[in-house]
C-alpha cells in the first residue's frame, strides 16, 4: 500500500488553491489595474511636466497703426505663446476678459513708456503670472515697462486658483465612488430597468446632497471661493450625477470593468486635462483638446466662471455635463432592458 507524503499533499493542495484563485478573469483584471497605473503616471506626467503657454488668447489696445504693429510683434515671439488680436479700447478688453474671451490684454500708453497689462488670476494664477513674465520681457526689449492690473483677482484664500479644481475633483470622486459602491454591493448590472431607475434616483439624491455640501464648504465654511452658493450647488449636483450616471452606464455595458473605464475617463484623462493645476493654454495640444469635453474640465471651467467671472461663458461646459448625464441615464436604462447586455458575466456576487 502506497502512501503520499504529507509534504506532497500539502504542496498539491496549495497549488490547487493558487489555480483556483488565479483565474483568467482575475488575471485580466490585475493586468487592467497595472495598465491603469501606468496610464495614470503617463497622463499626469505627460500633461503637467513641462507647462508652456501656447496661443493664449490675448488682446492688444493701442492707438492707430501701433495696435497692429504691437500684435504682430507679440505674435512673432519665440514658441508662439500668445494669440494676439486688436481690441478697440481698455473697457472692451476688460469686458472680453470678464467674458472669458481672452486671458489678458496689453494696453499701450499713447504717451509715456509704461503700458498696462490686464490679467485675471481667477482664471488661474499660474497663467496670470506667466503672462506677466512674457509681457515683461517683451516690453523690456522695446525699452518699455508694464504695470499689472488684475481684472478678476483670485480669492486670497484660493491659493493658485486651485480651489475650483479640487472642488470639482471631489464632486467627480463622489459620482464614480457612489456608482461603484452600488455595483459592489448589489452587482454591476441591475437585474431590470426598475432597479436601474432606482440606482439613478439614488445617484441623483447623492448628487444633490454632495453638490450642496461642497458649495457650502468652499464658500461659507472656508471662504475659499466667492460666487453664488446656489449656482455652485447646482453645478456640483450636475457634475456628481453626470459622472455617476456615466459610471453606471459603463458598468451596465461592461460589467465590473466599467469601474476601471470610468476611472480612465474621469481620473486618468479628465483630471490632468481639466486646467486645474495649469490652465488649458499651458497644457500640450492633446490635453487642451480633450479637457473641455470631459466632466473635470467642463466642471472646473464652470466653477471658475461662477466664482470669478459672474457666471459668464458657462453654456458650453454645462451642455457637456448635461450630455454626460443624459447619455449615462439612457445607456444605463437600455443596458438593463436589453437581455443580451443584462446577461451576468460578473465576478462572483449577485445582481440586484
Amino acid at each position: 500500500m502506497s502512501h503520499t507524503p504529507v509534504a506532497d499533499r500539502r504542496s498539491g493542495s496549495f497549488l490547487d488553491e493558487v489555480k483556483d484563485a488565479v483565474t483568467l478573469r482575475a488575471t485580466l483584471l490585475v493586468i487592467g489595474v497595472l495598465a491603469l497605473q501606468l496610464l495614470f503616471i503617463a497622463s499626469y506626467v505627460g500633461a503637467l511636466h513641462d507647462p508652456r503657454p501656447r496661443d493664449v488668447p490675448f488682446g492688444v489696445v493701442a492707438p492707430g497703426a501701433a495696435a497692429e504693429q504691437t500684435a504682430g510683434r507679440l505674435e512673432r515671439l519665440p514658441g508662439s505663446p500668445l494669440d494676439p488680436r486688436t481690441v478697440a479700447d481698455e473697457a472692451s478688453a476688460r469686458r472680453q476678459i470678464e467674458n472669458r474671451e481672452i486671458d489678458g490684454a496689453l494696453v499701450v500708453a499713447p504717451s509715456g513708456r509704461t503700458d498696462t497689462l490686464l490679467v485675471a488670476s481667477g482664471g488661474g494664477t499660474v497663467l496670470a503670472t506667466t503672462l506677466e513674465g512674457i509681457l515683461g520681457r517683451a516690453e523690456q526689449s522695446e525699452g518699455r515697462a508694464t504695470r499689472t492690473v488684475d481684472v478678476a483677482p483670485a480669492s486670497p484664500r484660493d491659493f493658485d486658483g486651485l480651489s475650483s479644481f479640487y472642488l470639482v475633483v471631489g464632486w467627480c470622486v463622489g459620482g464614480y465612488l457612489c456608482a461603484s459602491i452600488l455595483a459592489i454591493s448589489t452587482g454591476a448590472r441591475p437585474a431590470n430597468p426598475r432597479r436601474a431607475a432606482i440606482r439613478l434616483v439614488v445617484m441623483a439624491l447623492v448628487a444633490i446632497a454632495g453638490g450642496l455640501g461642497g458649495a457650502v464648504i468652499v464658500g461659507p465654511v472656508l471662504g475659499a471661493l466667492p460666487g453664488s452658493v446656489v449656482d455652485l450647488w447646482g453645478l456640483g449636483a450636475l457634475i456628481t450625477f453626470a459622472v455617476g450616471a456615466a459610471t453606471l452606464a459603463l458598468q451596465g455595458v461592461f460589467g465590473v470593468v466599467g469601474i476601471g473605464l470610468a476611472i480612465l475617463l474621469v481620473v486618468i484623462a479628465g483630471n490632468p486635462s481639466a486646467g486645474g493645476a495649469f490652465p488649458l493654454p499651458l497644457l500640450p495640444p492633446f490635453w487642451q483638446a480633450i479637457g473641455p469635453a470631459l466632466p473635470p474640465g467642463a466642471g472646473t471651467w464652470a466653477a471658475r466662471s461662477i466664482a470669478y467671472f459672474k457666471a459668464n461663458d458657462v453654456t458650453f461646459s454645462l451642455l457637456v455635463l448635461w450630455a454626460w448625464a443624459v447619455a449615462g441615464t439612457v445607456i444605463t436604462m437600455l443596458a438593463a432592458a436589453l437581455p443580451g447586455v443584462r446577461r451576468d458575466r460578473e465576478l462572483p456576487g449577485r445582481a440586484d
